[in-house]
């Protein structure tokens, strides 16, 4: 309780301005539980910390205490006049949470700009009807698609409309801070309204979606492809920013999984914003913002958001602070947000991460303008993400063909006589004098009627049509490429070799580590020999003198998960890093090379979006095991394996996935190669195992050359990284090239003679040569099918013929019968062979889990492979 003493006694007065001081600190810290962001008037909660009377402050009292012992920014002399602004401030249609920020500096700046309202830029008169005619234009054309196109699913914006103009004002600010492209996802909810009023698509190619799309060329879909849903499709367009800049506009395109884009998004904007062309990279923020709009139910709960968001301040991921706006309509399908979440605002997420967050009242246009030109300044100042959270609502159900007034009859009541933020944003223009009721309903009626010609148009097209063309195929949409040369010259390798293994002078590089490199000085002499790790960094050296950016990535990437990489080296004494990589002398481009954060789907996404943006790189994301992949499903399945077909959209990503079963356990043994040969279709994606280090740098540097852009998956090795017969003389660098097929080099009988042939890939062929029953088989040849998509048909066909007594063809492979390639690669094999030859398989039997848990159940499995095998 509040002391007894007068207001004159010191003691009391200390008391009263300490009581004064935490009262203002509730405004900053809870204010927003006060504010009015809900349009449809939903009473906010409060808190009784605001309460000055809780504390013992009368109307008297406060007239006492001055305000500039409280330190605040707003206006008034006296803690009775700056209170009431400092409600409004906190507690209006715009609100702020700050308090948690761990930064001092960046609290004292955000307190000041919110409480002095410097980001409440006062519009002008030309300036609201401007944003009044954005606010139009929006609501016609969704009203206009309600009206012709009753039932369709568009995921339209009513109840959000300010989403657009806040993107407006989100590219004016960006611009006038030197940005010169945007990048940005979104997931359905008003996807259509951004595509026609931001990057500028035309209606006609809008409607064209409705209209059925195929049989005009002005569609969003791919020719050739099979396109997707017209709430998913990305677009490029381009911003007439206010200062007569024009920003690049890159919406990606984005499936059903809502913020798996989140990621593509970030990494994109990374590779935007990188210039590759030198030794190493130089990277700009400023250039590029990325901006992405959540849902209020998907931001709190699909945990790729909190992954993506970790990336932020990553070295390697940065992208100089992202714009997130939750366009918040307080349901999630017809989930209401006490079944979405376990927090009140849908923005929580976002307080463990050190962000600002900005409520806004959608109903409230000015102040949504305020938000934006928080954020914007915040990202100049400090770099960070910002997150908005703009609170509307729903005005139709899910995807229009909804009802929603099963599940929410009450919400539905209010909705149903409540004015849009268009018509609340006129009527008090009108009140103002700034333009007259028939001004604005011309401007309305302007807009249905370019929508309604448009329509007209394009249904005089499509009757034209010729509905008898044959579609096409994506995969018959290019011709064959030529396939690069990857064999380099001696002495270029030799140099490399030399190069890679400099360090400066007093580095200390780890005496254990020092005696593995030496050993790399001898791999060019007559009976030198390239191991795995060694075979990769002349590859990837190689690669940079000729001109082809890296990205190479991944949970242990620097040194390698099984510590066989070191691309990167501790000073022993020091601890400083250096990558001789970085420094080679005639580099022409640039190597990035980081250690990822314990991520799989928003690491994986990044390097997708990356790749995507930079086609000339080769980009390389290794899980730490290969079965660790299966955290990134969303991305491998929707975007790498499916984005040609869906949206014309590929890349040279590189999956590098260890895979081998060597005794330890079910989640360290299968990269689960069957599920990518089930998603290969089309020429989608390149699947391989290789077996050998040549291999494996022919492949990556075929990779890097291919002018015809796909992804790969290598099933790379563990065991083999350091076995003694998985290394590759220098020679087969300099002459050979990448193999599909690899025939028997350990056959102990002649060829004539060989009535099995053995087909296998990857590690289990190591332990069939060395088992000592490998001699005890000379009717038994034992070849390896490194390129398991596309099926190597010619290559195998002519191995096959090498064996005129050839009697039966078997697949052997480590992986249980239901996993692996056994049943996609042998139909394929089938259809190769002769008639006359017999069809079999050696595997696991059957299994649940695709390995075994303890090492004396693996031996004996391995054991009986290898037996059966070769007899």
């Amino acid at each position: 309780a509040p002391p007894t003493a007068r207001p004159s006694d010191t003691t009391a007065l200390l008391y009263h301005v300490a009581a004064a001081m935490s009262l203002v600190k509730a405004y900053r810290t809870h204010g927003y539980l006060a504010a009015r962001l809900d349009p449809l008037g939903t009473e906010p909660r409060g808190d009784p910390a605001l309460d000055p009377e809780a504390l013992g402050l009368t109307p008297d009292l406060m007239q006492q205490i001055p305000a500039d012992v409280l330190r605040t920014y707003v206006d008034g002399t006296t803690l009775a006049e700056a209170l009431p602004r400092l409600h409004e401030t906190y507690c209006g249609t715009i609100a702020y949470e700050i308090e948690h920020i761990a930064s001092h500096p960046e609290r004292i700046w955000l307190r000041r700009v919110i409480e002095s309202g410097e980001h409440r830029v006062r519009l002008t008169a030309d300036e609201r009807r401007h944003l009044l005619a954005a606010l139009t234009k929006v609501e016609t054309l969704e009203s206009f698609l309600h009206k012709n196109y009753l039932g369709h699913k568009r995921f339209g914006i009513e109840g959000l409309d300010m989403l657009v103009p806040m993107l407006h004002r989100a590219l004016d600010l960006a611009a006038e801070q030197g940005t010169r492209e945007a990048v940005m996802g979104m997931a359905h909810r008003g996807r259509l309204n951004v595509l026609a009023h931001v990057l500028g698509v035309p209606y006609q190619m809008l409607l064209a979606e409705f209209e059925g799309g195929l049989e005009v060329e002005e569609t969003l879909t791919p020719r050739g492809g099979t396109g997707d849903v017209k709430y998913h499709h990305g677009a490029t367009g381009t911003f007439a920013a206010a200062d007569g800049h024009e920003i690049e506009v890159n919406l990606l395109p984005n499936p059903s999984h809502l913020e798996a884009v989140n990621p593509v998004v970030e990494g994109r904007a990374r590779a935007e914003q990188t210039d590759r062309t030198g030794p190493k990279p130089h990277h700009d923020p400023a250039s590029v913002i990325p901006i992405l709009i959540h849902g209020d139910a998907a931001f709190a709960a699909q945990g790729v958001v909190a992954e993506t968001i970790n990336l932020e301040r990553l070295e390697g991921y940065g992208t100089g602070g992202t714009l997130h706006i939750i366009a918040n309509n307080q349901i999630g399908f017809t989930t209401p947000p006490p079944e979405a979440r376990s927090t009140e605002f849908a923005s929580d997420l976002a307080k463990g991460f050190d962000m600002p967050i900005v409520h806004v009242n959608a109903d409230d246009p000015e102040a949504c303008i305020a938000a934006v030109q928080l954020a914007l300044m915040y990202r100049e100042k400090f770099h960070g993400d910002v997150v908005i959270n703009l609170v509307g609502y729903r005005r139709h159900g899910h995807n229009e063909g909804d009802e929603p007034r099963y599940t929410q009859p009450l919400i539905y009541g209010r909705i149903d006589g409540h004015p849009t933020a268009r018509a609340i944003y006129a009527t008090s223009l009108v009140e103002q004098g700034v333009l007259s009721d028939e001004d604005a309903q011309a401007e309305v009626d302007a807009v249905y009627h370019e929508l309604s010609t448009t329509q007209d148009r394009l249904k005089a097209r499509l009757e034209k049509a010729d509905e008898g063309a044959e579609p096409v195929r994506i995969s018959g949409l290019w011709a064959a490429v030529k396939e690069p040369e990857t064999g380099i010259d001696r002495e270029r390798l030799v140099s490399l070799n030399q190069e890679l293994l400099e360090v400066p002078t007093g580095f200390a590089v780890n005496k254990k580590l020092k005696r593995v490199l030496d050993r790399r000085l001898d791999a060019f002499d007559n009976d030198g020999s390239i191991d795995w790790a060694h075979a990769e960094a002349l590859a990837l050296a190689s690669l940079l003198v000729e001109g082809v950016p890296l990205r190479l990535v991944g949970q242990d990437t620097v040194r390698g998960t099984f510590s066989q990489r070191h691309l990167t080296l501790f000073d022993a004494e020091s601890g400083e890093p250096y990558t001789p990589m970085q420094h080679l002398a005639q580099a022409k481009a640039s190597l990035e090379l980081h250690n990822s954060p314990l991520s799989e789907y928003a690491a994986l996404g990044f390097e997708y979006g990356y790749s995507v943006a930079a086609p000339e790189a080769l980009v390389m994301w290794e899980a730490q095991f290969g079965d660790f992949a299966n955290g990134a499903e969303v991305i491998i399945d929707q975007f790498i394996v499916a984005g040609l077909a869906k949206w014309g959209q590929t890349s040279r990503l590189t999956l590098l996935l260890p895979h081998g079963y060597e005794g330890q356990g079910p989640e360290h043994s299968s990269a689960r190669v069957e599920r990518f040969l089930a998603l290969a279709a089309e020429g989608n994606i390149r699947v391989t195992n290789c077996s050998t280090p040549a291999q494996y740098f022919h492949l990556l540097r075929h990779q890097g050359m291919h002018t015809e852009l796909r992804p790969l998956v290598i099933m790379t090795p563990k065991s083999l990284l350091r076995h003694p017969r998985a290394v590759s003389p220098a020679e087969a660098l300099v002459m050979g090239r990448f193999e599909p097929v690899l025939d028997d080099p350990t056959l102990p009988g002649a060829p004539e003679n060989v009535r099995r042939l053995v087909l296998c890939s990857g590690k289990i062929y190591y332990d069939v040569i060395t088992s000592d029953a490998r001699n005890q088989a000379p009717d038994v040849a034992v070849a390896r099918v490194e390129l398991l998509y596309p099926f190597p048909k010619a290559p195998l066909a002519e191995l096959i013929d090498r064996y005129p007594k050839l009697a039966e063809i078997v697949w052997l492979q480590e992986e249980p019968r239901n996993f692996g390639p056994r049943k996609f690669l042998m139909p394929l094999v089938a259809e190769v062979a002769p008639d006359s030859v017999a069809m079999g398989y050696v595997s696991r039997p059957e299994r649940s889990s695709p390995a075994e848990g303890y090492p004396a159940a693996h031996r004996a499995e391995q054991e009986r492979l290898v037996r059966e095998a070769l007899t």
